[in-house]
């Protein structure tokens, strides 16, 4: 793209922009009031891939958002109109320099899924394998390179309608945003993700487990071409018993598998909702969408592993002291507080339910849960890396699969689950 035709896109891009924000800008200013979270939250959606990401990420980043923000954040929907055929064919034969037809036996021209920054095709390729193809929308990355800008005035909103908001935490997560959106954009990454995710399944000799597999000759930067796991989601009815196979070790297998990755694979699947594990036709139980991952530093994980212990022996005031241990509170700590607002965290849990928390809708019980981590995190000085927080919910994700399809097992109990970390 030529810089010329950049600054009339990234123009037009401010233009959009202006129009989406100024009749919502001047109701505010009439009614002198700051925006509510519903029209903040309402007012991304409409401005499209960059905002809605970072409505995401304020849904996810309960240490740093009041509850309110987080709480109707959580209803952020990356779900946008597909394009029509022709537009994703010119991206597909552009970026992989061939004709579909050279590439592709059949390919749907109807789209599976569609968000803001690509939507997803059923194809076959010229070879025979069925495959699902991920393909990028025009023009998204100098559409993120645009709104970067306007992000940061988002920032300097945010500073004004909530003065208590930790700025320094804010920053970097909009610095992390970027750069997680940048590289969502790049599907080399995402194909790289699942390489390495299933080079630790062949080393680990997990037969139990796969992930869908890359076909490099027919994927680009912005085109992935994968194997198409054929299944049905892991908390579903037929998940349940009608499928044939046990769902509750299905559910064991899925977990030890992600325990096993957080030591011996170079990051873990950081968005393991319902429609992410699939228990598949032959009983395997399928990890799909690797465009979301953790990674946590080497040096960390002892720590971690010191409070995921003391969590697994239901010993909060063991929890408040390797939480010190770690070295992610202030020098100076009231464990007894801390060990009591510990306490009151987990029993949260109890209150959660699990159908809703898989489908990854909107409840009280889990955001107030993730809130008020926030509030701890913010009374004795913790800033959790936000790689934690997604291990959390990860954590959260499971137990409650457990709850719907293992009832009575526990997470940190039960002897199928191979809880450590080698």
């Amino acid at each position: 793209m030529s810089l010329a035709e950049f600054g009339l896109r990234g123009s037009w891009r401010v233009l959009q922009t202006a129009s989406a924000v100024s009749p919502r800008a001047l109701k505010c200013l009439l009614r002198r009031r700051k925006p509510s979270p519903r029209e903040l939250r309402e007012l991304f959606e409409d401005l499209g891939a960059t905002y809605i990401k970072f409505g995401q990420f304020i849904a996810s980043s309960p240490s740093i958002f009041p509850k309110e923000y987080v709480d109707e954040f959580q209803l952020c929907l990356d779900q946008t109109p597909s394009l029509p055929f022709n537009k994703i064919k010119q991206i597909i034969e552009d970026d992989l320099g061939q004709s579909i037809a050279e590439v592709f036996a059949h390919f749907d021209e109807n789209a599976l899924a569609s968000a803001s920054i690509a939507q997803v095709h059923a194809a076959r390729l010229v070879t025979g394998e069925d495959v699902v193809v991920k393909v990028q929308k025009p023009g998204v990355q100098a559409i993120l390179t645009t709104d970067m800008n306007a992000v940061y005035l988002c920032i300097r909103l945010f500073e004004l309608i909530l003065p208590n908001t930790d700025k320094d935490a804010v920053a970097g997560l909009v610095e992390e945003m970027y750069q997680s959106m940048i590289d969502e954009c790049d599907f080399y990454k995402e194909a790289d993700n699942l390489t390495q995710f299933r080079t630790f399944l062949l080393q680990s000799g997990n037969s139990h487990v796969v992930a869908p597999k890359p076909y490099s000759q027919a994927s680009s930067r912005k085109v992935l071409t994968m194997e198409r796991l054929y299944g049905t989601a892991l908390n579903n009815d037929m998940a349940k018993g009608e499928a044939g196979f046990d769902p509750a070790n299905s559910l064991f297998n899925a977990l030890n598998t992600w325990f096993a990755s957080l030591t011996q694979c170079a990051f873990f699947h950081a968005d393991l909702h319902s429609g992410n594990l699939l228990l598949l036709n032959d009983g395997k139980v399928g990890f799909i969408d690797f465009g979301m991952v953790g990674r946590i530093q080497p040096e960390a994980w002892q720590a971690i592993f010191s409070l995921f212990m003391a969590i697994s022996e239901q010993n909060y005031e063991l929890m408040a002291q390797s939480m010190i241990s770690v070295g992610i509170t202030r020098e100076v700590v009231d464990e007894a507080a801390l060990t009591r607002d510990i306490r009151n965290l987990f029993d949260g849990l109890n209150a959660l339910d699990p159908q809703t928390v898989l489908e990854n809708k909107q409840t009280d019980g889990i955001t107030s849960l993730l809130s008020e981590l926030g509030d701890i995190a913010r009374t004795y000085g913790i800033r959790f890396p936000r790689a934690f927080t997604m291990l959390l919910k990860q954590f959260l994700y499971f137990d409650r699969y457990m709850e719907l399809l293992a009832p009575g097992a526990d997470i940190f109990q039960d002897d199928r689950v191979d809880f450590y970390l080698h």
